[in-house]
């Protein structure tokens, strides 16, 4: 139960959970112990990681982990914590981003001792009359209960009855599994909760939930999450993640050590007054933490050669040793030989779009050797060897 507790913010209900235990070691039987994650995007975050090491720790205690990847409640969107409709990607989109999921977790759980499913094998099956004979088991009342539901019901903001039917979806994968525990973020708890009265009115023992911290994302502000951009995947490379770890904001360092690394807790209380005394400057500490995640992820030398990139690049201003070229070709130019500064970016590979290059250009991200340019009508006079910079990590050597 010490290492269960361990970086838990609520169990449901504690003693509950300790007469399952208790339960499995007596007969031997180890408990199912249930995680959900929908791929609306195609990478695994270290945000996820937070609820991924507890579903370690079980299975390090030798029970059953069963994790359902959202194949069809990924279709549907989890309303969690927003405070409007979310947008819906398509089936296929899932689909595709769920393949990445088996792969990436596969690096992080023991694969012998896990068992990975697919929530679309028993959801998409279901007719109907299956649907409402489920939705028959909760009340609107139950449903309204939910801050964000409940917030936008207020405010007058609409609220989808697909919506309303994904925490019954979520619950269901509980009775379609059996588990025993739950696990998931604190914004997961309602859906969790829905899914321990649904088991006991479809006669099963209902399981107990186990809530963790959410990992503030890069901006400091918002939780990490994919559809917000402000994640670090466990696949980037490891420069990548270095330098997305050195932009996080210094008020988020002690709950990235915390919840981020396997740091022991007295040292990193120990930080945190020696960071509150002023003995020791946030950027060093920034820079350790950078290194600790990326070593978990990759390895210590690959660790070593990201932060000497990035101390090459942006504390000693110097150009990174593997930057690419980029050609430019005849189609790009205009008849006086010069090209559009939109087309040089997205051409390039530096922007999805004209929109987003235009907004980097508004907001000082571009520059030409080492020259700013602030005009997104700017028509450039390109000369090779030149290099164009678009963003903090973005670098390009323009061979004409």
């Amino acid at each position: 139960m010490k290492v269960i507790r361990r970086r838990a913010v609520e169990i449901i209900t504690e003693q509950d959970l300790e007469a399952k235990v208790k339960k499995s070691i007596e007969t031997g039987k180890p408990l199912r112990v249930k995680l959900g994650l929908d791929p609306n995007r195609p990478d695994i975050h270290i945000g996820h990681m937070v609820v991924i090491d507890k579903l370690r720790d079980f299975q390090e205690l030798g029970h059953d982990v069963v994790l359902i990847v959202g194949t069809f409640t990924g279709f549907i969107g989890d309303p969690s914590e927003r405070d409007s409709t979310r947008p819906q990607i398509s089936f296929e989109e899932v689909m595709q981003h769920a393949g990445t999921y088996f792969e990436q977790v596969q690096g992080v759980l023991d694969p012998d001792k896990t068992q990975i499913v697919s929530n679309a094998d028993w959801l998409m099956p279901l007719n109907f009359a299956d649907i409402l004979g489920i939705a028959s088991k909760v009340t609107v009342a139950q449903i309204l209960e939910r801050d964000d539901f409940e917030t936008r019901y207020k405010e007058g903001k609409p609220i989808s009855l697909q919506e309303f039917l994904y925490p019954l979806a979520q619950a269901y994968d509980s009775v379609a599994v059996e588990s025993d525990i739950e696990l998931g973020g604190t914004d997961q708890k309602f859906n969790c909760l829905v899914g321990r009265n649904l088991q006991r009115s479809f006669g099963q023992e209902p399981q107990c939930v186990l809530t963790t911290p959410l990992l503030v994302g890069t901006d400091g502000v918002k939780k990490m999450s994919k559809s917000l951009d402000n994640y670090i995947g466990i696949k980037d490379d490891p420069e990548t993640m270095y330098g997305r770890v050195m932009s996080i904001p210094d008020t988020a360092l002690i709950d990235y050590f915390t919840l981020a690394t396997n740091k022991p807790l007295d040292w990193i209380a120990d930080l945190e007054k020696t960071l509150q005394h002023g003995q020791i400057h946030p950027m060093d500490v920034k820079k350790e933490l950078a290194r600790t995640i990326v070593a978990r992820y990759h390895d210590e030398d690959a660790a070593l050669g990201a932060q000497e990139q990035f101390e090459q690049v942006f504390s000693r201003r110097e150009l990174p040793d593997d930057m690419p070229d980029y050609a430019v070709t005849d189609e790009l130019r205009e008849k006086d030989g010069k090209v559009w500064v939109i087309k040089l970016i997205t051409s390039a590979g530096m922007a999805s779009s004209n929109s987003e290059a235009k907004r980097l250009v508004k907001q000082g991200a571009v520059s030409l050797d080492g020259e700013r340019i602030d005009d997104f009508e700017a028509h450039l006079e390109l000369k090779d060897g030149q290099v164009l910079k678009v963003g903090k990590r973005r670098f390009a050597r323009v061979r004409v």
